[in-house]
């Protein structure tokens, strides 16, 4: 793992609001850096190389895939994740999306 990826999995692990994550879980042809099976949700943390054409073509034609299967994706830049209060913003949009009124769509019918 990179060491953003190493700085976000210890949040993860402290922080996720009872949600279990894995991570470098494989599915089908890719390897998500994050995967929170409870609430299909992938997080994945981009580094410099993500800005290039080649790569966010391929970050594109893996997201499409990834939605077509289910799984909902978020992407934050590595310097986000290495900058403390940056972090903390990370966190919450993470703890938002693994919410049950926002994991599965909305509330549960009555």
């Amino acid at each position: 793992m990179t060491l953003p990826e190493v700085v976000l999995w210890t949040q993860l692990r402290k922080r996720a609001a009872g949600m279990h994550f894995r991570r470098q879980h494989a599915i089908g042809p890719y390897v998500l850096d994050f995967y929170c099976s409870a609430a299909r949700l992938c997080v994945e943390v981009d580094g410099a190389s993500h800005n290039f054409a080649a790569a966010a073509a391929h970050d594109t034609v893996r997201d499409r895939w990834l939605a077509a299967q289910g799984i909902r994706i978020l992407r934050f830049a590595a310097a986000d994740v290495l900058n403390d209060d940056a972090l903390s913003g990370v966190m919450v949009a993470i703890q938002s999306a693994t919410a049950p009124s926002t994991a599965f769509g909305g509330p549960p019918p009555p």
